[in-house]
Formats: C-alpha cells, structure tokens, sequence
C-alpha cells in the first residue's frame, strides 16, 4: 500500500505541474515547491530545534494563529517553522511576522521529507484541522519527533474509517496526541482504536474572538449605516447577490454592504447594474457620498471581519457552491447569520442552526422570509443576535487547553 500511496503523491505532484500551464494556482504551487529548499538552506538555523506548525491552507492557519501568537507572546525565544501547502495560504501569509521561517511543505515523497526533516530538525510538529501526509507522520514517529494535530474533526465517510482505509489508520496512529472539536470525532477514533485524544473544540472561534477584539474602527462604513437596519453580505458570489440584492431594491427602509468573495471589475460592474438603488465602491467613496447611499460594495480585501460589526444581520456566502464561509466571524458579533445549503461539512453552522442563531436556506425565497421575519420583528432579532453572540463566546478557550497541556502556559 505504501508503494501504491507514493505513486499516487508522484502523478499528483506531476498533474499540478500540467495543470499549473493553465491554471494560475496550480502555476504557483509548482515554482513555490521548485524553491523550498534553496530557501532552506539559506535561511535555517543549522542547530534546528524548530516548532513545526503546518496549515494545509489560509483558512487552517487563521485556526493556528491564536496558538502561535500567545506562545511567541510567553515564549519569544520560541523557533516557529510556518509551511503551507495551497497557494492561497503562502502567498497571503509568506511575510507572517509571528514564525521565523515560511515556505511550501514540500510533496509528500520520502526523499522530500528525509531533506526537509534533517535540514529542519523540529523538536515538536502540529498539523491544523487537516493534513495527514503518510510518509511525513511516519518519519516523524520513526525520529521519534512528537506529532499532534489540532482543531482536528472527523466524518464517517472520511478513509480512515472504509474496510479498505487500514493505511490511512496507521497513519493516525503516528500522532502523540490528537486534539478533536467534538465528540463525533471521538466516538468515531475510538472505533479504530485510537484513544490517545482530547476533545478542547476549534481553535478558529478563539481567533474570531481575537479580531473582534483588534476589530478596526471603520469611520466610512460607521458614515454609512447611521445606525439604519443593514444587511451584510460577507464572501458572496453572483447566485448570492441576485436574491440579496433583488430584496434590497424593494426594502427602501434597509442598506447593504456586499463584500464580495471576487473584487475584480466586472463582477463589481455585475453587482452594480443589479441594483436599483445608489451605490458606491469603498475605495472610491467620501463621507458625504457613503452617508448619501444605500449601497456599499467594499472593493478590497482585510475588511470584512471588522465590518461585520456595523451590521443588523448577515449573509455569508458559498453555500451555493463549494461551501460556505466563515460565518463564525459574523456570529461573534451577535449577527444573526443566514447562509446556503451547502454547510454538511461545517460543524459550526450545525450548531448555530440548532441553537437559533444561524438560519440555512435552500432558495432566494428563503432568504427573503427569513430576512422579513428578523427585520420586521426587534423581540426575535433581538433574541437571534443573543444566541449567535453566545454561541461563540461559550466555544472559545480551545487555544488556552492546547497551550496549557503542550507548553505548560497556563493564562
């Protein structure tokens, strides 16, 4: 089977490299791994003794960063070692200040790891959410390199729990220590014999605590709402926008920021023909204009997260395509948060669904009653912002149990 696993991470590596003439994200990953070593070698502390963090993506090393940035924060001596492996994590974050070095992990093949691991030498690795790279986890256990795996959560369709998944479960079984979001997770590892887990929930709710906390004052966006009843539409997409905003253009008494997941110019052209009503991108607006519109499109990236809190109730999109957004980061701010149907694989839009804090919808139709229902009713708005705002504050701590039983950092 191992034989079989490495072929499979070489045609991998090989279809990237193909894909990567076309295809602008794959093009990156394949010049991104041609430099990791050379990198490496010019940049590593020869005596090693690194604290290896890897995120396979951006999102992942948003639920790693609260455990980096309070373990710097104790322990500023600490080597942190920062891989990726998509483009969309390394390219945003390869200037991170908080880890000492930042590059690709390099593919999954023992010549690869034996290089990486010997230029390295990390004293302890922790692998976020996702990520079980076979030949990576076996030689770290064979180096005797303690292994963990955080915010981690577990499906029963995923391999390791197949007739045919019994490599995959070997794998699992290389970490020292697994810590898990949830008791699904538990029940489902203690079927194939793991038990060496905790369950301390997700790290990702301590971070959106974190940015609400740092959450950037926003004089234009504050210009704009005037404290009006505004929807906020957070990493929305053309389907999204077609029934938010056809709502819009017949709720004259309500004003909308979308903040779109693409910025380029002709999707904003596309959301500004669907409105009827006046609109203005934020980059391009004054006060005197903000204050006299009804339509706020944020033409730029780092925003969204602090402008939730200038909102009556958000809409965080994907949920008509490949899933939905964070929507954690609309709920901290006790924003009831509307979403679509595609969150099977989101634990936490289960939860504020079950708690009355989150609402999914299956159609525009949808969106529109549940919309008039929490505008038109302050009792039920009232009480939906309430339970979202709970539903983080009583999940957070996750970094504080990981910290404590990896570092002995007790805050």
């Amino acid at each position: 089977m191992k034989l079989i696993y490495n072929f499979g991470i070489y045609c991998y590596k090989q279809l990237v490299a193909l894909a990567g003439t076309r295809n602008t994200k794959a093009q990156k990953l394949t010049q991104g791994q041609k430099g990791i070593f050379d990198y490496l070698e010019q940049n590593v502390n020869p005596q090693g003794g690194y604290l290896w963090i890897h995120a396979s993506s951006l999102g992942e090393f948003e639920q790693g960063r609260p455990l980096i940035e309070t373990l710097k924060k104790h322990r500023p001596d600490t080597q942190i070692l920062l891989t990726f492996f998509s483009p969309s994590g390394y390219e945003v974050r390869k200037n991170y200040p908080g880890a000492d070095l930042v590059c690709y992990l390099p593919f999954d093949l023992p010549g690869n790891v034996r290089r990486f691991l010997d230029l390295t030498k990390p004293k302890k690795a922790i692998f976020i959410k996702y990520e079980f790279w076979g030949n990576y986890l076996n030689e770290l256990k064979q180096r005797n390199i303690p292994t963990y795996i955080i915010s981690a959560i577990f499906r029963p369709k995923q391999i390791f729990f197949r007739a045919y998944g019994g490599y995959f479960r070997r794998i699992l079984r290389n970490f020292t220590h697994l810590y898990i979001q949830n008791e699904t997770s538990r029940r489902l590892l203690a079927d194939i014999g793991i038990t060496n887990v905790t369950i301390v929930g997700d790290t990702r709710f301590d971070r959106v605590k974190d940015i609400q906390l740092s959450a950037k004052e926003l004089p234009l966006v504050e210009q704009f709402s005037q404290g009006k009843k505004t929807i906020i539409a957070g990493s929305s997409w053309p389907k999204d926008e077609e029934f938010i905003i056809d709502y819009f253009n017949r709720k004259n008494e309500i004003k909308l920021i979308i903040a779109p997941h693409e910025i380029h110019e002709s999707h904003l052209q596309f959301i500004e023909k669907l409105s009827k009503r006046k609109t203005v991108r934020y980059t391009q607006a004054t006060a005197a204009e903000v204050a006299a519109c009804d339509c706020l499109i944020v033409d730029c990236f780092g925003l969204l997260s602090s402008i939730y809190r200038y909102g009556t109730i958000a809409y965080v999109g994907g949920g008509f395509g490949a899933g939905i957004h964070n929507i954690a980061e609309a709920a901290v701010y006790g924003l009831p948060v509307i979403f679509g149907p595609n969150h099977r694989r989101f634990k936490e839009a289960h939860e504020l669904i079950a708690c009355g804090g989150g609402f999914a919808i299956n159609h525009g139709d949808e969106f529109i009653a549940i919309a008039d229902k929490l505008l038109s009713n302050p009792q039920l708005l009232a009480s939906t912002s309430e339970k979202a705002g709970s539903y983080i504050a009583t999940n957070t701590g996750a970094t504080k149990r990981i910290l404590k039983d990896l570092f002995g950092i007790d805050e």
